[in-house]
């Protein structure tokens, strides 16, 4: 059981890798480009919705979204409703960018998926979303500052 997870990790880490090296150019590292395709699909998400898609504590995100500010992908506008509440939205040069992400993350897509069936990808879709759910409870837990009992 313990080498599905290994696979997973190594694929994501293989993925990660490849787009910090493909991203350099931008001056995207670090998984920077995940928050700005995200903010590109989503204009005027919050950052702690945007922390909880990725899967990133707040502070991480904090980070990265001040990074991606700083470089000018992305602008923070205050919610027109409450003024505390910044919302996060691609500027233009982000909604330039996003373009490339795109066609890079499809074609990852398609390489990874090589070989399988439409029913194969659906299936493993299917099952991957399941391991999400797992996972993302252990992680909601945890995240609250709970330990898990092993």
């Amino acid at each position: 059981m313990r080498e599905i997870l290994r696979e997973i990790g190594m694929i994501a880490r293989a993925f990660d890798s490849i787009s910090n090296i493909e991203f350099k150019e931008l001056e995207l590292t670090k998984g920077q480009y995940l928050y700005l395709i995200r903010i590109c699909e989503e204009p005027g998400i919050i950052q702690e919705k945007l922390a909880e898609m990725i899967k990133v504590d707040r502070t991480t995100a904090a980070r990265a979204i001040a990074k991606l500010e700083l470089q000018g992908f992305i602008e923070k506008k205050s919610d027109p409703a409450n003024r505390k509440i910044k919302r996060l939205f691609p500027s233009a040069k982000g909604e330039g960018t996003y373009p490339l992400l795109k066609r890079e993350a499809d074609y990852s897509d398609r390489a990874a998926l090589a070989g399988l069936s439409a029913e194969e990808i659906g299936a493993l879709h299917k099952l991957l979303e399941r391991v999400r759910r797992n996972v993302e409870r252990d992680w909601e837990y945890v995240k609250k500052g709970n330990k898990r009992s092993y």
